[in-house]
């Protein structure tokens, strides 16, 4: 019975990575070549302040560096902080702060002459980042084993989209890799059942990632519409940096579902009557 089940899972999760790769595949085809020029690098604020070339598109990293070595040391707490409970979701949480704190580097640097030798050292810890949080999402939901298989695949593919783009002068496999973690994990948050509580911030985190790349696409729009005060870049490094803290939050507050649910299971089936208090507590 148990093997029967098991193998169901497993076919069901081998279904979800084919469609994934024909999806993927699809996009491949049907989209045309996305080459770097050097618009890519005109933002709309490029104005100097305390001689910093592009001061606000520099600085607005700088959240980047404390949202990320903050939760790398909490990591390192162990439950004393986080409630984590797995060793591969502490390597994949430890990937994901120690990549957002590199953000704050390598985009600092891009953004001071940005060309498009710089702008790899800007795009490859941002997707470092984005993998390991989509593995760790994935090893909650389906498991330690597939998730630290896509933690290693993901971040893998991370360097092998970064090097593609600057290889070949095409940027569709670096924008497909940020699209499919927002396409996937609400997808996913509704067909695979929560390790964990607080569930919920992920699907804010998702909306506050592409809140802001809607950001730097209206990047003059906003940078005009608020007199010149900050642009739409800069607005995106802002509202970037609020994904990290809400997973953050959800980490700090969140958990475990599924042991007080078995225990309450176990209670009930045995007959026991004199833990009818924790039993009313069970959700």
């Amino acid at each position: 019975m148990v093997w029967t089940v098991n193998q169901q899972v497993g076919r069901g999760r081998s279904r979800i990575w084919g469609v994934a790769l024909l999806c993927w595949l699809f996009i491949m085809l049907v989209t045309p070549k996305i080459p770097l020029s050097y618009r890519n690098h005109l933002y709309a604020d490029m104005r100097n302040f305390v001689g910093v070339p592009n001061t606000l598109n520099v600085i607005t990293n700088f959240p980047f560096l404390i949202v990320g070595v903050l939760g790398f040391v909490l990591c390192l707490g162990g439950g004393s902080f986080f409630n984590i409970r797995l060793p591969g979701e502490l390597w994949g949480w430890l990937l994901f702060y120690g990549g957002t704190a590199s953000v704050a580097f390598g985009s600092a640097y891009y953004h001071l002459r940005p060309d498009d030798n710089r702008v790899l050292l800007d795009t490859l810890p941002m997707m470092i980042a984005y993998s390991s949080l989509f593995s760790t999402f994935i090893l909650e939901r389906l498991g330690e084993r597939i998730g630290l298989s896509c933690l290693f695949s993901l971040v893998v593919l991370a360097v092998l989209s970064t090097s593609y783009a600057r290889t070949f002068n095409d940027l569709r496999l670096c924008m497909i890799f940020q699209l499919i973690p927002c396409i996937a994990i609400p997808i996913m948050t509704f067909l695979f059942p929560p390790k964990y509580t607080h569930s919920r911030y992920w699907l804010w985190a998702v909306g506050v990632f592409i809140l802001a790349k809607m950001e730097a696409l209206a990047d003059m729009k906003i940078y005009c519409a608020n007199n010149y005060i900050i642009s739409g870049h800069s607005l995106e490094h802002l509202c970037s940096a609020i994904a990290p803290v809400l997973v953050t939050v959800m980490l700090m507050h969140r958990s475990c579902r599924f042991p007080r649910k078995s225990y309450c299971f176990l209670l009930l089936g045995s007959g026991s009557h004199d833990r009818l208090g924790e039993i009313k507590e069970c959700p």
